[in-house]
């Protein structure tokens, strides 16, 4: 099922980690819904300006989300979030996606620069809400301790 011009249903809710355990990742009617949404108000856009992008995460089940020990809070457990990379030629450039979000002023909840640098981050993640997005950028670390650690950019456009 296409929920864009670009994007399915199954692409945003496949997982790796649900095969290989035998865990269902099914979205209510709802989800698909808010899945919809979302990918035409945020997504696509960024798609329709810089080409093809590499879903890697969307929704995850509760169960999925356990398995892979993501936040008992995450917005991927309530049909608001992606994890999306850039490739062109071989090359990761996921920069491209903050630049084009900036660039097209889009209205977001969330954008993390997941790991590697804030200028080249290993992914990105991306949420929205129908409703009372915060427009924050966060750059996801690890401490010395090795545990993840956000630090926000106060002006997202700065990067």
């Amino acid at each position: 099922m296409r929920v864009s011009k670009n994007f399915t249903l199954q692409e945003l809710t496949r997982s790796n980690v649900g095969l290989r355990l035998g865990i269902k990742n099914e979205p209510t009617t709802d989800g698909v819904h808010k899945l919809t949404m979302m990918v035409n108000s945020l997504v696509q856009p960024i798609r329709d300006k810089i080409g093809p992008i590499r879903i890697t995460s969307g929704y995850r089940s509760p169960a999925i989300n356990a398995a892979i020990g993501g936040s008992p809070n995450s917005q991927h457990c309530r049909y608001e979030a992606i994890d999306c990379q850039y490739v062109r030629k071989s090359r990761m450039d996921n920069r491209k996606i903050y630049d084009a979000l900036v660039d097209l002023d889009l209205d977001f909840d969330q954008c993390i620069l997941e790991f590697g640098t804030p200028s080249n981050p290993a992914w990105i993640h991306l949420s929205w809400k129908v409703c009372d997005n915060r427009r924050q950028v966060l750059v996801a670390y690890k401490d010395d301790d090795n545990k993840t650690k956000y630090k926000e950019l106060k002006e997202y456009k700065s990067l």
